[in-house]
């Protein structure tokens, strides 16, 4: 690659994959220290709040409300599975007759739209049954794995898969492909499991 297209920060020419595997570290040391048990703790009144908030009176009340919003992020979820499942695939070799940047942006909108009704209808279901998860260990861990999606996303394989792929290794972008889909699956297995708790 020409090293004058390449723009160089003091932590190198990947500096949003510099700070997520930084913000990965730090995360990682969070749970392992005294310090993870005291933040738990803090946030159980934030929890009890949320059952008060319009979204917990819905979500405890109306069963044909809740189930709704729950068929709706069961939806988009599967969009979103879906998106990253195309895009990947994609890199990984798979529809090769696509052309790799449509399918690429094209998945990456479709995955923003699907993440933001994630959120929204995820955030809507907790409040109607917040303290139960908050003693849920599954519910934590879906939430480090969306964490890491998250960041995974936006600031590891984006700012890769947004440059000239020619010049990326070809087995750097398999292992994110790869990567991409273990962590997604993890996201989706985890909120699987919160079903079954």
């Amino acid at each position: 690659m020409n090293s004058a297209t390449t723009r160089q920060t003091p932590i190198g020419p990947y500096p949003r994959a510099a700070i997520a595997t930084g913000l990965l570290a730090l995360l990682l040391a969070f749970s392992f220290s005294g310090m993870r048990s005291e933040v738990w703790t803090a946030l159980l009144p934030f929890f009890e709040w949320m059952e008060t908030t319009w979204f917990g009176y819905v979500g405890k009340t109306w069963g044909g409300a809740f189930a709704t919003i729950q068929a709706g992020h069961l939806v988009s979820l599967g969009v979103l599975g879906g998106a990253v499942l195309f895009s990947d695939g994609r890199l990984l070799g798979l529809y090769s007759s696509l052309p790799l940047r449509d399918v690429i942006d094209g998945s990456h909108q479709v995955f923003k739209w699907a993440l933001a009704v994630v959120v929204f209808t995820g955030v809507f279901m907790v409040c109607g049954v917040a303290v139960k998860v908050y003693y849920l260990p599954v519910f934590w861990y879906k939430m480090l794995s969306l964490s890491v999606g998250v960041l995974f996303a936006f600031y590891v394989r984006k700012p890769l898969v947004d440059r000239d792929l020619s010049d990326v290794s070809p087995l750097a972008i398999k292992l994110t492909a790869v990567a991409s889909i273990m962590v997604w699956f993890t996201v989706a297995a985890t909120g699987r499991w919160i079903g079954f708790s």
